[in-house]
Order: C-alpha cells, then structure tokens, then sequence
C-alpha cells in the first residue's frame, strides 16, 4: 500500500538521511512554531469528515483570536492541502508546503485535530 508522500513529511518531523553522517547536504530542520500558539483538539467522538474538523477548528480559533483568518490546512483522510499543490516543492522538506504557506503568511494559531489528522494554520483578520 502506498500512502503517498512519507508521514515524516505530512507530520514536520526529518526524514531518516540515507547517510545520517554526511554534513555536505544537511537535512532541513522541523518548523519553527515558536511564533505559533499550536492547540491540539481530541474530539470524544472521531470527527466525521474534513467539514467536522473544520467546525472545530475555527470554533477554537474565534475562542483564541479576534476575527480569525483560514489561511492553510491539509487533511490526511484525502491526503489533500490548501492551498492546492503547495507542498509540490517540498517533496524533499522537513516542512510540508501548508505549514510552511501558514508560518510565513502570517499564522499565529494552529489547530491540529486528532494528531494531524486535519491541521489548520490561522491569523487574526485585522492585522
């Protein structure tokens, strides 16, 4: 079964380097989400679907910020982003293109339901 693109990548963790030794091509590091409030939901009950999760999250982000803006998620259930295709150039990041997208368009919260199950990266509006 192929699942797609390696879980270390879809979670932000390094991937295993086939010579953990070598210095010439060090393997990128983690995201930074020191600038991040990261709020884990674990629902009682599984959420449904994308559209569940997605109630969650943005109850949890109006209860932590004033007018909160939506600006990446991916959903593992579809192996599936926004924005589409962003995570194309980063096939070989530590990063995945929706984490990377949120951190640097200004994200100040995420949301990450079920253990990355469904992550979804917010601003405040009126910044």
């Amino acid at each position: 079964m192929n699942d797609g693109p390696s879980s270390s990548r879809k979670t932000g963790a390094s991937p295993a380097s086939a010579d953990e030794g070598s210095a010439a091509c060090p393997l990128p590091s983690a995201p930074d989400l020191s600038g991040v409030m990261v709020v884990p939901l674990h629902p009682g009950t599984s959420a449904a679907d994308y559209l569940e999760a997605m109630r969650l999250a943005n109850a949890t982000a109006a209860a932590h910020l004033n007018d909160p803006m939506l600006l990446s998620w991916y959903d593992r259930d579809r192996d599936f982003e926004a924005p589409q295709h962003v995570s194309e150039c980063h096939q070989t990041s530590a990063v995945p293109g929706y984490v990377d997208y949120g951190i640097h368009h200004g994200a100040t919260l995420m949301v990450d339901v079920e253990n990355g199950r469904f992550v979804f990266f917010y601003r405040p509006a009126d910044v």
